[in-house]
């Protein structure tokens, strides 16, 4: 009986000190860094380290969701400024008869928005499935817009990546109340109906016209391609335009010292869409370009 109870705390110990080691290993932290060797000072010090890796990697972790909620925040009350259509197209439902109706009224009286397929070779495969998930949030909110355009695929050629892309990703693709052509913008609209909108472009888009076509590169916002679209529009004899990012916002202090006026379709898409309906181009920017841009309204400046 004595050698059993002398055991028992031996055992009772020794299971306590699995569950601890096993609670440090989900929690990445060496059990050494805080074992029996932790008193003495090379595993003080190992100790210290572990501790402020873990520390510093969380505070990184916890900023990250700051800024997310932060930007979620400033998206829904950009939502609000803009009314209950801005609203609508983040989630709103709208009936189908309704919606058609407004598409088909959009086709008939514009505006009209192409995006350009005939750059969509550029990419890699990775950069093509962003680009056609982009494409799927554009046409829904588009769908669930009081005041929609009319949207067209210019170069969606039959086989091709972006078009194997679309229809594998998108279910009901094929019903989508678009236009879908291998045709080029060029050979459908006049040359000075269309408006290419480029972020590297002078011209400074002021105001969204119906009897215009405007024009997206079919780029996603990884693509570093420098003023691919631009040179593309100027080859063409096009006019250009790029949203009144600089002129509206300001740049933000960041770690990285990052300022893009690149943004991915849908979301030039949604700064169109809540301009067209508020005429507001703060309200519109504030809906479109998130803060991890680099660039935010100036009353957001504190």
């Amino acid at each position: 009986m004595a050698g059993g109870g002398a055991g028992c705390p031996s055992v009772e110990a020794e299971g306590e000190a699995a569950v601890a080691c096993e609670a440090l290993r989900l929690l990445r932290i060496e059990p050494s860094a805080v074992g029996p060797g932790a008193g003495r000072a090379g595993g003080a010090a190992r100790c210290s380290r572990n501790v402020l890796r873990k520390r510093r990697h969380w505070e990184r972790v916890l900023a990250a969701r700051r800024r997310k909620r932060r930007q979620e925040r400033e998206r829904s009350r950009a939502r609000r400024a803009a009314g209950p259509g801005a609203a609508s197209r983040d989630g709103g439902r709208v009936p189908a008869p309704l919606a058609k109706e407004r598409l088909l009224g959009a086709r008939a009286s514009g505006p009209w928005l192409c995006v350009d397929l005939g750059v969509a070779d550029r990419m890699t495969q990775k950069e093509t499935s962003r680009l056609a998930s982009q494409i799927r949030r554009l046409y829904g909110a588009n769908k669930r817009s009081e005041k929609p355009f009319w949207l067209c695929l210019t170069e969606f050629v039959v086989g091709s990546s972006i078009y194997e892309e679309c229809f594998r990703m998108n279910d009901g693709f094929s019903n989508y109340l678009m236009d879908t052509t291998e045709e080029s913008y060029l050979d459908l609209f006049p040359l000075d109906a269309i408006v290419y909108l480029t972020p590297d472009s002078e011209n400074v888009l002021e105001d969204i016209d119906p009897s215009k076509v405007y024009v997206l590169g079919g780029l996603v916002d990884e693509s570093i391609h420098k003023k691919l679209t631009l040179q593309r529009a100027q080859e063409q004899s096009l006019q250009t335009a790029r949203l009144p990012i600089r002129e509206y916002m300001v740049k933000t202090i960041n770690a990285k010292n990052y300022h893009s006026e690149t943004l991915a379709i849908n979301q030039v898409f949604d700064v169109l869409s809540t301009y067209y309906e508020t005429r507001s181009w703060p309200a519109a920017l504030k809906a479109g370009v998130s803060s991890g841009k680099g660039y935010v309204l100036p009353d957001a400046v504190k």
